[in-house]
């Protein structure tokens, strides 16, 4: 059975368009994965953490077959390989990867939030996510247009470029 999912992508390191570009490469040839749509690039201030560049996000469609938890290793294992290091809590990073949605399922585990549990509050992912889905309703919250439009006015998301530039 193939599940409709929506990944975030994050970068503010280095070559952040290109993180981004090779990160969606290696989703989109990953098993059990195709991407069917990616956002266009926005660039936006870091939050929590200031004084470090700002970020390059976006959000993909995914089809998948794999298990929430078997997406979640994926996306870890594409951070690693693009030289993701953990070191300060939303400090700078190469690249970062959310699963934010997975299908209509509401996932609570001790690795695993379903709806990722901030996205309701972040501009810079609800912006993406509502130029592919707009009608899509965030549960608890209502669409991801309307909730778009509210966070943009506070947190700025800046169009930078189309995928692949």
């Amino acid at each position: 059975m193939t599940t409709t999912a929506y990944i975030g992508l994050g970068s503010n390191l280095g070559d952040k368009a290109g993180y981004l570009n090779k990160a969606l490469e290696l989703l989109d040839v990953a098993p059990g994965v195709r991407v069917k749509k990616v956002a266009s690039f926005y660039r936006t201030e870091p939050l929590g953490v200031t004084g470090q560049d700002w970020f390059l996000n976006t959000v993909a469609e995914i089809e998948t077959d794999l298990s929430p938890e078997a997406l979640l290793d994926l996306l870890l294992d594409v951070e690693a390989q693009l030289g993701r290091v953990r070191t300060e809590r939303w400090g700078p990073r190469t690249l970062d990867l959310d699963l934010l949605l997975f299908g209509e399922e509401e996932i609570q585990s001790a690795r695993l939030t379903v709806p990722h549990p901030r996205l309701a509050g972040r501009a810079f992912v609800l912006v993406p996510l509502a130029e592919l889905a707009p009608d899509l309703v965030i549960p608890g919250h209502g669409p991801a247009a309307a909730l778009a439009r509210e966070l943009a006015r506070e947190q700025p998301v800046f169009f930078y470029c189309s995928p692949g530039k």
